[in-house]
């Protein structure tokens, strides 16, 4: 057998693998679908399944930007936090300009813009620190964690920001074709153009490149640095779009917002079979992944399960996927 050959089956047997994995989060969805069905028939109507798949919105942004991460062998713990203060930036510009009279036609885009380019400089922070300063991952988001949370309190002085204008609520809470809502139109959108950045374009290509092994991405000409970067800001583009968009939904700031969703977010991750080594995952199993926590989540609540045996469940659950991704990674090795 040549080398070619070599290499072309074993594509195809890593191929096979992922897509054995995802068919399996798959059922595993499917199944929770059915438990949660029998316990609470409420949980099957359509009702309900409008409000999971906009509750989910919130969980998969994060997750779609902590999969690009991870797929580095990084990690982003700043998502939440990113995504609150983005938020309250947001919040705050259109208070500011319902409080001197200018046109929401005006206030709302530079908000928008505000809001996102919180979240854009707080990305570009995590990546020079981790690129350039070689701050490793954790300890650097860990950091941006807190000064994103401490920031976000002062300049709301720890109170929601409420007076905005009603037409938010209108464009964030409207419903197209009577099924899907503005938040899940916006998240539909976020998945499709992360799964085009990464299997289609050059983007992708480098971003798993790097998480296989860094070392060789460099020798064959990669800049490590600067693709880090780029992909830390993608992350702080996507948290403050999760933060806007729920500001839209319930026209309140709340310098709550995004606390501690970034459990939830890595839980997707590492349940839809995105390997925390790096170099190894799938935007579709992020998806999964994220279903499986909002099921999760309404299901507990629907089943009249207190909250904090919720969080209990989400932590066993990142706790055994990751048990199962260092098995297969002992496997492959």
């Amino acid at each position: 057998m040549n080398r070619n050959t070599s290499t072309s089956l074993e594509l195809q047997t890593r191929s096979f693998s992922q897509q054995l994995g995802e068919f399996w989060i798959f059922g595993v969805l499917m199944l929770l679908i059915l438990v949660f069905s029998i316990i609470n028939p409420v949980f099957f109507s359509i009702e309900n399944w409008n409000n999971t798949s906009t509750f989910m919105t919130d969980t998969l942004l994060l997750a779609l930007a902590e999969t690009v991460i991870i797929l580095t062998a990084g990690i982003d713990l700043s998502v939440g936090a990113n995504m609150g203060l983005s938020s309250i930036v947001f919040a705050l510009i259109l208070e500011y300009g319902m409080d001197h009279g200018i046109s929401h036609w005006i206030s709302i885009p530079l908000g928008v813009l505000g809001g996102l380019c919180t979240g854009v400089l707080v990305g570009f922070i995590n990546g020079l620190l981790i690129s350039r300063w070689k701050i490793t991952p954790f300890i650097a988001t860990l950091g941006m964690l807190g000064i994103c949370t401490g920031l976000t309190f002062i300049i709301s002085n720890g109170t929601s920001v409420t007076n905005l204008p009603n037409e938010l609520g209108t464009v964030g809470n409207h419903v197209y074709f009577g099924v899907i809502s503005f938040s899940v139109l916006i998240t539909v959108l976020a998945v499709v153009w992360i799964y085009v950045l990464l299997t289609k374009t050059r983007f992708g290509r480098y971003t798993y490149a790097i998480g296989s092994n860094v070392e060789s991405a460099a020798r064959a000409g990669i800049n490590v640095k600067r693709h880090l970067t780029k992909v830390y800001v993608l992350s702080g583009f996507l948290s403050a779009l999760a933060g806007i968009i729920i500001v839209m939904r319930f026209v309140n700031g709340s310098p709550l917002t995004g606390s501690h969703t970034e459990l939830n977010a890595v839980a997707a991750v590492v349940i839809g079979g995105t390997s925390l080594f790096g170099g190894r995952g799938s935007i579709w199993g992020t998806v999964v992944g994220a279903a499986i926590i909002a099921v999760l989540l309404t299901g507990l609540v629907l089943a009249h399960v207190q909250v904090y045996w919720q969080i209990v469940a989400i932590g066993a659950i990142i706790v055994l996927a990751v048990y199962i991704d260092q098995l297969r990674n002992r496997n492959r090795r």
